[in-house]
């Protein structure tokens, strides 16, 4: 395994900074409100040619009754807990507080190798005196570093890097499988990760926009190995006025693009609402393979009947996308949730499908034999022959005599006839339309 540094200290003292300066990029919400960071936040980074793991957890705020900031308590609390060596951040500009003494006798009974960072010493050349003041919280020498400027970083990780253990061969994760859980706030989604991964890893609270980083979770069962991304719940956009929600939707937008596969869950109380259906557009638009989640399927009275009207609806309100499969699961009684992993591997095996020229200009042959070209004031379209260019999604280009000529509902039709044959169930399908002299690109 990796080694994972671990970055606390208390409420803004500039721990996302410091995190995203080592990471090189902006991947933590920055803003100076305390408290915006409220899950833990995991990046990779390299250091003297080792990669390790870099955790920004929300500050810790010793005995809060406030019930968001207790939840960032046990949040860092389990960061400290599976973390190889700890990073706690004070601030020069404050002063050692009893704050800091509390979250320093917290670090020491947990008995972690601590790298003492003292942060906003940006003055370039002089060494600040008010340094040598966090020596009283008994945890070694102070290294003063400076988030905004990078000063001392290189020394912290050389502190941190003295407590790697020695390096084995690590091996490849090439077949994780990356999830990102998507839709709107509210819907569930941190309750499955939380059900899937049976502890507490994301905060889960019913205050709507309660997530607002995409928070990553390693997962292994016998099914396979996945990352799953909880994003923050996207709002429309007319109700994004918070700059810290703004960003939320971003990193979503992100999340989505970096993952595999894109599980778009729904409350089944509510139905598939406009919000749903912009979310699910963001997928499909990604290319990625997507599986429908209808959760809370424990709260709604059934009958006979209850699911296959549900799926009916969802399959007409999400019409672009009814290649995508449908579950109903709650993740709050974990009901059909081991059900998703088979479908994860399914539809991510499906996105990466080949299917060789031959086969795919049999199918042709067959799909223009059944049903004749289209033609425009006396002109027929002659398809010449399709090929297969790439996959996830599956990507066709069809070479004919007149683009123009290639009816878009022609278009749907020869994908129905490739999915009818092949299944690519749960991917979308992109088909790029050549005409013969075009240049191929």
């Amino acid at each position: 395994m990796k080694p994972l540094v671990a970055i606390v200290g208390r409420p803004n003292v500039g721990k996302s900074m410091l995190f995203n300066k080592l990471v090189g990029q902006r991947l933590s919400i920055v803003e100076d409100t305390p408290g915006v960071t409220r899950d833990r936040l995991y990046a990779q980074c390299e250091w003297r040619n080792r990669v390790f793991d870099l955790v920004d957890t929300g500050g810790i705020e010793p005995g809060t009754d406030d019930q968001i900031l207790s939840f960032m308590r046990e949040q860092a609390e389990i960061a400290i807990s599976t973390a190889t060596v700890i990073v706690f951040v004070c601030d020069v500009k404050t002063g050692m507080t009893a704050a800091d003494q509390e979250v320093a006798n917290m670090l020491l009974r947990s008995g972690k190798p601590v790298v003492l960072a003292v942060n906003k010493a940006d003055q370039v050349g002089r060494e600040n005196p008010d340094v040598y003041e966090f020596y009283n919280l008994g945890l070694g020498d102070p290294i003063a570093v400076s988030a905004v400027h990078g000063h001392g970083t290189g020394d912290l990780l050389d502190a941190c890097f003295e407590y790697f253990p020695p390096e084995e061969e690590e091996e490849e994760e090439d077949d994780t499988i990356k999830v990102a859980i998507i839709g709107k706030p509210n819907v569930g989604k941190s309750s499955l990760v939380n059900r899937i991964l049976g502890q507490e890893r994301v905060i889960v609270s019913d205050v709507a926009g309660t997530t607002r980083d995409a928070v990553d979770s390693y997962f292994e069962n016998e099914k396979g190995k996945y990352w799953f991304i909880d994003t923050a719940g996207m709002r429309k956009k007319s109700k994004v006025d918070d700059r810290i929600e703004k960003f939320s939707v971003l990193r979503s937008t992100m999340a989505i693009e970096r993952a595999d596969v894109c599980l778009i869950m729904i409350d089944a109380r509510d139905g598939v609402t406009e919000q749903d259906t912009k979310v699910a557009g963001l997928a499909h638009e990604a290319g990625k393979a997507c599986i429908i989640v209808v959760n809370k399927w424990d709260a709604i009275e059934k009958d006979g009947k209850t699911m296959d009207k549900m799926r009916q609806d969802v399959m007409r309100d999400l019409s672009y996308m009814t290649y995508a499969p449908i579950v109903f699961i709650s993740a709050l009684t974990g009901q059909r949730v081991d059900r998703l992993f088979d479908l994860i591997n399914y539809v991510n095996n499906q996105a990466a499908t080949r299917i060789s020229t031959g086969m795919l200009n049999s199918v042709l042959a067959d799909a223009t034999a059944r049903v004749q070209p289209p033609t425009d004031k006396g002109r027929r379209l002659k398809i010449y022959y399709m090929t297969q260019t790439g996959i996830r999604p599956p990507h066709f280009v069809c070479f004919c005599n007149d683009a123009r000529l290639f009816h878009f509902s022609y278009q749907r039709y020869l994908e129905n006839q490739i999915r009818s044959t092949f299944g690519l169930e749960g991917t979308p399908v992109r088909m790029t339309i050549r005409q013969k002299g075009d240049k191929e690109g």
